[in-house]
């Protein structure tokens, strides 16, 4: 189990030059954009425009502030994670100023993942069952950590949660 700061990710730029991602985790391990097998990332939206392409790649965005609309789609915190085909065009607008948003990776034919919100309760139990699970504080407090702080489970590991609150749980697991 690791606890991943938000202070301590890692800044990389983003395919299409347009701005700057956090990477959170990434498999295998200082993987670059067009060798990963799952990459979690979060990222600062300050401006309209196209999202990077990624050929055999799903992906998963999840708005944490802001309101962003996506091909139309209009997202915000408390809509759900919207996925989409990293082959697909797509075009962000911005709604009401800059955005944060969580973006998982997977590639196709290798790994699946599955991103969802929920308040986690105190004393609840989380494993990480067939592959790693992150569960990524959306306030200060949940689970001892602070805001966007992930905790990383790897296969084995059995936490309880020691303080509850609103969280995006991804699981990842290989096909």
């Amino acid at each position: 189990m690791q606890w991943l700061k938000a202070a301590d990710y890692r800044r990389t730029p983003w395919k299409n030059g347009g701005g700057v991602t956090a990477e959170i985790a990434v498999f295998p391990a200082a993987a670059g954009l067009d060798d990963f097998g799952w990459r979690l990332s979060m990222a600062a939206v300050a401006a309209d425009g196209p999202f990077s392409t990624f050929p055999s790649i799903d992906r998963t965005l999840t708005v944490l502030s802001g309101r962003l609309a996506l091909n139309g789609h209009p997202l915000g915190p408390k809509d759900p994670p919207f996925a989409f085909d990293g082959d697909m065009a797509v075009d962000a607008s911005l709604m009401d100023g800059p955005v944060t948003d969580l973006n998982v990776m997977t590639r196709q034919g290798h790994f699946c993942h599955h991103v969802e919100r929920r308040t986690l309760r105190a004393g609840e139990t989380m494993a990480a069952k067939g592959g790693p699970l992150f569960a990524i504080a959306l306030v200060a407090g949940v689970a001892g950590l602070g805001q966007w702080d992930t905790l990383a489970l790897s296969q084995d590991d059995v936490v309880i949660v020691c303080a509850g609150g609103p969280a995006l749980l991804v699981r990842i697991w290989a096909t």
